[in-house]
């Protein structure tokens, strides 16, 4: 969960020392949330619960050929996509749609990406005019103004530029310039000389080969192309900042008034290079990493222009492969999903279809979504859970015995302070003006120009509060720092995140954790650095900085532990937002949960179940995870959350109301020692 993705002392202590076997279990008289067949009982709790808890569901659900992984996520999302895809085909056999509305803007999108027979037809035809503009360039001068112009339509160059919040001023907008160039999914893929890596170099190459072939390209001219395009990514990935790196937002934010910039950064006409952006009155621009956007402008001296026309050239290529008909496809799909995630198989057309919809008109798709299928009680439901999780956050820091007063009190004032966004927007973004036809990948084109002058057009203007970074159908959740906001789409609020005929337990161990987790976002060990108001400033003293960093280490150190694959371990720096976030959310819901039994009584067993032990079991759940060998490995280098196993067993380590809830001893592999134990919020 982006930026995204929660327990206060135990209550009471329940008598059940280990939960009891399927034997046992009487039959429930209602539905209970939780399927007992997705437990594996010859595992104990205590020795390894993620495996007690879901192992039966793992055995249970293999992967699909047609995904690299299978869980809570992915069984969520393919009934969401059930529904979409019903509006998608009524809105598709519509005839008499409006111009510019919804019906037809979907229908057509629909419709085009649905036409593979055209797309086989057209093959490289649609990006033909670009290539050839390429082709035609003569200077380094129109090299750099193409590629500006190219930015509009989403093909990537050496560095990118947007519009967005200032991390220190978060109530204006102001351009942002970042490292960029890499068609790899992280620098790792480019420096590290393992076997793996060495591997998928060389079958990077290849499958740079057999694109420009397709194009039409002679095998050694293809060869020579893939070598230039190596060649460049690679130096590119030498001096581009790590994903740990880039956590750090004091690392990453480097303002600069422009003319300082355009003296600092000479080698390009930036005044030509934002106007054609449509960046328009740029005054102070912030440079997410100085050092690469120095060494981009000398490699671009550097390098001849015909390897610069071959390096964009490919970004074109690669940007457009999906949509180019079948030969391209299969053979995009063939590197990118099974060799660096292991696929094996490509989804029908109707979902990567609806994949193109989602990813180019997703908030209009959102709309009719929500229209037909988010009951508005839900909203008011887990809009009560966020209250329930902020009163319980307020407790914690109010006891908190590591923190000072002064600290505290910004800690409180920036909970407070917390905006809630739940379902879907208030105010739903126009898209009528984008046009739609029977042409792919100029609809494509045109929805990302539309969403690119939407953004640069925030230049200058107020904040909006209103916007949304992700749509209805989305099934996930996020914590905005600079908007000091948590946000859950629809997309998520379903089982076993959120089921409204569950009990309580189920439910704040689902999405009140979830809910928990977005609300520690603020403060993990970035998250902490902004204010009440979104702002990069400091609101700690250094004694309860320096306090509040010797718990965070515990908890890298015991992600660095957790071997994924064979000598490939989780990276604690990498996963430690999340993994605070994780911790943080469980203590929460859980209190929260404990809380809202008072007066009430505590509710009686289900499945033979105590309410805390549903509790932990409706976390595991939500962690349903099984994962090609490949996907692994590329999440181990490029993700910021740990694998679901390492979600569920690295937390709950760390809570003695787990322990307490399944009777585990000290000595048990799921309590972790004392010394070691990671406590925080």
């Amino acid at each position: 969960m982006k930026k995204l993705l929660f327990i206060l002392p135990a209550a009471a202590l329940f008598a059940c020392q280990q939960a009891p076997s399927e034997a046992t279990v009487e039959t429930p008289t209602k539905p209970s949330g939780f399927e007992l067949s997705n437990l594996d009982t010859t595992v104990a709790p205590c020795d390894n619960f993620y495996q007690y808890a879901i192992g039966g569901w793992l055995k249970n659900n293999p992967i699909p050929s047609t995904e690299s992984r299978w869980s809570s996520f992915n069984v969520v999302t393919e009934g969401n996509n059930t529904r979409l895809r019903a509006i998608l085909e009524e809105y598709a056999a519509m005839t008499n749609a409006k111009k510019g509305s919804k019906e037809q803007q979907i229908g057509d999108l629909y419709k085009s990406a649905m036409d593979s027979t055209k797309q086989n037809e057209l093959g490289a035809q649609p990006i033909q005019p670009m290539l050839e503009e390429i082709k035609a360039l003569t200077t380094k001068e129109d090299f750099l103004k193409l590629s500006a112009e190219y930015s509009k339509k989403g093909i990537g160059s050496m560095f990118g530029m947007y519009v967005g919040q200032d991390d220190k001023n978060s109530s204006a907008y102001i351009t942002h310039i970042y490292q960029s160039g890499l068609t790899l999914p992280d620098r790792d893929y480019y420096l590290k000389d393992d076997a793996k890596s060495v591997e998928i170099r060389e079958k990077y190459v290849e499958h740079i080969v057999k694109m420009f072939s397709l194009l039409g390209d002679e095998e050694a001219v293809a060869k020579s192309k893939a070598e230039t395009i190596l060649k460049i990514e690679t130096d590119l990935a030498k001096v581009s900042m790590s994903r740990v790196e880039r956590r750090d937002p004091e690392k990453t934010y480097n303002k600069f008034e422009f003319n300082e910039f355009k003296s600092k950064f000479k080698g390009v006409d930036w005044d030509t290079y934002t106007s054609i952006l449509g960046l328009k009155g740029v005054d102070q621009i912030i440079v997410s990493q100085p050092e690469f956007i120095t060494k981009a402008i000398s490699y671009i001296k550097s390098y001849g222009l015909d390897e610069l026309k071959v390096y964009q050239s490919w970004s074109v290529l690669d940007n457009f492969a999906s949509y180019l008909g079948e030969d391209f496809d299969r053979q995009n799909f063939s590197f990118f999903a099974t060799t660096l995630r292991g696929t094996k198989d490509m989804k029908p057309r109707w979902k990567r279809a609806l994949g193109t919809v989602n990813g180019s008109l997703g908030e209009l798709l959102g709309k009719a979504f929500v229209e037909r299928h988010f009951p508005e009680e839900s909203k008011a439901e887990v809009s009560q859970m966020v209250e329930n999780l902020r009163a319980a956050f307020k407790v914690r820091i109010e006891n908190l015995t590591w923190m000072g007063d002064s600290t505290k009190e910004k800690a409180l004032e920036k909970l407070a302070s917390f905006n809630k966004k739940i379902g879907y927007p208030d105010k739903w973004k126009d898209y009528s003006s984008v046009e739609i036809t029977d042409n792919l990948v100029q609809n494509i084109i045109n929805a990302r120009m539309f969403s690119y002058k939407e953004m640069t057009d925030k230049l200058g203007k107020p904040v909006d509060k209103d916007e949304w970074y992700m749509t209805p159908q989305t099934v996930n959740a996020y914590y905005s720092s600079s908007q000091n906001e948590i946000v859950f789409p629809a997309g998520i609020l379903q089982p076993p995140f959120y089921d409204k005929d569950a009990d309580a337990a189920l439910n704040y161990g689902g999405i009140g954790a979830v809910i928990g987790h977005e609300f520690t976002h603020g403060f993990d060990d970035q998250g902490s650095k902004y204010d009440s108001e979104g702002n990069l400033k400091n609101w700690w003293t250094d004694a309860d900085r320096a306090a509040f960093d010797e718990r965070a280490n515990k908890v890298v150190e015991q992600f660095n532990g957790f071997e994924a694959l064979d000598s490939v371990f989780v990276n604690g720096k990498l996963t430690l937002g999340e993994n605070i976030a994780d911790l943080g959310g469980l203590i929460l819901a859980y209190h929260a949960m404990e809380k809202s039994f008072e007066g009430n009584g505590v509710p009686e067993k289900i499945d033979g179940f105590s309410p805390q032990q549903r509790f932990f079991l409706g976390w595991a759940q939500v962690w349903h995870m099984n994962m090609t060998e490949e996907e692994l490995r590329n999440r181990i280098i490029t993700d910021p959350h740990s694998p679901g196993e390492y979600r569920v067993r690295g937390p709950l380590a760390n809570l003695s109301e787990f322990s307490e809830a399944f009777g585990c001893n000290e000595n048990s592999p799921m309590v972790a020692k004392d010394s070691a134990r990671a406590v925080i919020w």
